[in-house]
């Protein structure tokens, strides 16, 4: 391994997951709540990935960890593309 590549491994573990909140919001937020939610079903879906991978987890929850995080990100998709729709929406209004 070169020098370069040992610096960008280290960088990239350094770096925060492009999933998490960036800073914690207060407790009644609920776009942080939301947020933290997701990164969280994808968190354990990954680990559930991992650990069948490696025997350590059954096919049936396998299967149920993949359905939470498939129907996260189709949720998370969903919102994105309505607020894209509203500011668009907005964009288009006269003066």
């Amino acid at each position: 391994m070169d020098v370069r590549s040992a610096i960008a491994a280290q960088a990239y573990r350094q770096a925060r997951p492009a999933t998490e909140p960036a800073a914690p919001a207060g407790q009644g937020d609920p776009l942080s709540r939301a947020a933290r939610d997701f990164a969280e079903t994808l968190r354990r879906g990954e680990e559930t990935a991992k650990a069948a991978m490696t025997g350590g987890a059954d096919a049936y929850a396998l299967v149920q960890a993949l359905a939470a995080t498939e129907l996260a990100v189709e949720t998370a998709v969903t919102v994105r593309d309505r607020v894209v729709e509203a500011y668009q929406e907005i964009l288009r209004m006269p003066v």
